[in-house]
């Protein structure tokens, strides 16, 4: 019978496989964006320049609030609306011809706020200066009564400015008693337009309210919202209409309302003073009624359009606006509701070459004029109130 014999061996055991941890791919991930996230903030331009990325990040908030207007340093203050001369002015208008800074006197003394007011206008005057094609320019601060123009009264094709008139008639004939806010009015082949606006596409025989039709008519400038109001109160009636508004030189002809590139034989003109002068005339509830005047108002309020003057509209700020682009020409009219006070401005252009540096100088009008009419000017500038309008 044979012994059994045993065998021993020197190697090492074999290590038993470690149960693999649950949060170990998440803490490697982690590891990993850590090293990522230390690298880039420790990365530096160049040799020349050993300064890594994070420094540069704590140190660009604290120069930016030294040296932005109103900041840590006492020599740069930011334009700023005087809390003492917030009280309503009683003076009549004050027009500034182009290029002249005209002193105002009240009680004596020099306005602050008529130094801000010229100092503003000024910028907006050199931009206009700049820009190669036709521009007329109208503000006039609402609460101050303080105006200014440039070429205010030069004749611009209306394009879809000349809605807001018809709009106007409209609630005349409601102030009147023979239309009503709900009143329905029918789409037919003769109403339908094309262009701006979604009605083209809708069913003929289909039904809206005149409140809908206005809505559309400014929401998005629809030209079949615009026929089927004007086939309601009559092309004759707007024509007698508008001069009982003050309307001189604003008209409205059928073939103005052509959509044709090429020029018409009977234009609709208008003026940016007459444009502004409608806003202001809601504004102090003047344009047909209170009613009326508050509910228009309302309207271009609610304007969704995001461009020329509402592109860089401060956040909070209201904008009461119509816009117009037709014939080369490109405007933008309304009522800024700012911190500082309500002012209107109209800025009209025309024979331009494109349309997209029209719009571009618009814009910039507008921030102009927002730039000055801030309460603040930075990211670390105190807030400055206003005192309260007595």
């Amino acid at each position: 019978m044979k012994k059994k014999t045993t065998r021993f061996s020197l190697s090492p055991a074999r290590p038993q496989p470690r149960p693999a941890e649950p949060l170990a791919g998440l803490r490697a991930f982690a590891w990993r964006i850590g090293d990522a996230v230390i690298s880039f903030l420790s990365w530096t331009p160049s040799e020349r320049v050993p300064f890594p990325l994070a420094l540069f990040l704590v140190l660009a908030p604290v120069v930016y609030a030294m040296i932005i207007p109103g900041g840590w340093f006492p020599g740069r203050r930011a334009v700023e609306f005087p809390a003492a001369v917030r009280e309503p002015a009683i003076d009549a208008p004050q027009t500034v011809a182009p290029g002249v800074a005209a002193q105002v006197r009240a009680g004596g003394g020099e306005d602050p706020f008529r130094r801000v007011f010229d100092a503003m206008t000024a910028d907006v005057e050199a931009s206009a200066r700049r820009y190669p094609h036709r521009v007329g320019i109208y503000i006039k601060d609402l609460h101050h009564n303080l105006e200014w123009s440039y070429h205010a009264d030069d004749l611009f094709p209306a394009a879809s400015l000349i809605k807001v008139p018809v709009m106007c008639g409209v609630f005349e004939k409601i102030h009147r008693g023979e239309l009503s806010l709900n009143s329905q009015l029918t789409l037919r082949r003769r109403t339908r337009m094309g262009g701006s606006g979604s009605l083209k596409w809708a069913r003929e025989g289909s039904s809206y309210t005149v409140r809908r039709l206005l809505e559309k008519l400014i929401h998005e400038s629809d030209n079949s919202a615009m026929m089927l109001l004007i086939d309601e109160v009559g092309m004759g009636y707007l024509q007698r209409f508008f001069p009982s508004m003050g309307l001189v030189y604003t008209e409205i002809y059928p073939d103005g309302l052509r959509l044709t590139s090429g020029s018409v034989r009977y234009e609709n003109y208008t003026t940016p003073r007459e444009m502004g002068g409608m806003f202001e005339k809601m504004y102090r509830h003047q344009m047909v009624d209170q009613f009326a005047s508050e509910l228009m108002l309302d309207i271009l309020k609610s304007n969704p359009s995001r461009s020329r003057l509402a592109k860089e509209l401060p956040v909070g700020w209201e904008l009461a606006h119509k816009t117009g682009l037709l014939r080369r020409a490109c405007h933008d009219v309304g009522i800024v509701f700012s911190p500082q006070g309500d002012y209107v401005i109209a800025v009209l252009t025309g024979r331009n070459q494109s349309y997209t540096a029209a719009k571009d100088l618009i814009i910039n009008l507008g921030k102009t004029t927002y730039k000055y009419y801030r309460q603040d000017s930075g990211l670390f500038v105190k807030a400055r109130s206003a005192a309260p309008v007595e």
